[in-house]
């Protein structure tokens, strides 16, 4: 399913005429928030405690150039342990996923997500994977250790410094094997999913891009 969003001006300067109408398009695993130079622009619209919630986001902005993309990704865990269905038979490392285009008016786009992203994880779990075979994981505890740490002010934003981000991960789609909407957008061949350094540890990922 795609769902669609309102429109949402960012401009540095109020009705300025260099202010750009561009639609952008977002899939992701589980659950996304993009800002424009730090604006919150769009979110998932469905919440990331809903199981299997994949789908599909079209919203529009408009924004001047240059501008930072800031974009939040997150894989739906139900602690710190990394895990879903814990104390099921279905107990498991969930993964995660992310891809991304944005269009101008005239329907060329702007922008892809791909290799020329930043992205920063801010939350790894489990720091070692058979924390998943554990009968009774406890987050923090043995394999089941993780990593969290705050999103860094200003960083969706055009003064930040991101030199010492690492380059975003691409993954290919038989790696994140995407489902429901994602068949519904038309991707450019240059879009690539995009992530942390792994699939199933990195919880969630801040990337970043600046459009000129």
């Amino acid at each position: 399913m795609i769902r669609l969003a309102t429109a949402v001006t960012i401009s540095a300067m109020p009705g300025c005429l260099l202010a750009e109408r561009f639609m952008g398009e977002v899939w992701a695993d589980n659950w996304f928030e993009m800002r424009i130079n730090g604006v919150q622009v769009a979110e998932d619209s469905v919440a990331i405690t809903t199981e299997r919630s994949f789908n599909a986001e079209r919203f529009t902005f408009e924004a001047e150039r240059p501008f930072v993309i800031g974009l939040v990704a997150k894989d739906f865990v139900e602690n710190d342990t990394g895990l879903e269905y814990i104390g099921t038979p279905r107990q498991q490392l969930g993964d995660g996923g992310v891809i991304a285009q944005i269009k101008g008016e005239n329907g060329r786009v702007a922008v892809v997500s791909d290799a020329a992203w930043q992205c920063k994880v801010i939350h790894t779990a489990p720091l070692d994977k058979s924390c998943a075979a554990s009968h009774a994981p406890v987050a923090g505890v043995g394999a089941c250790a993780f990593e969290i740490s705050p999103e860094p002010e200003g960083w969706d934003e055009a003064g930040f410094d991101a030199r010492a981000w690492p380059q975003a991960e691409v993954y290919s789609e038989r790696d994140v094997r995407p489902k429901g909407g994602y068949d519904q957008i038309q991707w450019d061949k240059a879009a690539s999913f995009i992530w942390g350094p792994d699939l199933e540890q990195s919880n969630t990922v801040l990337c970043r891009v600046v459009v000129e």
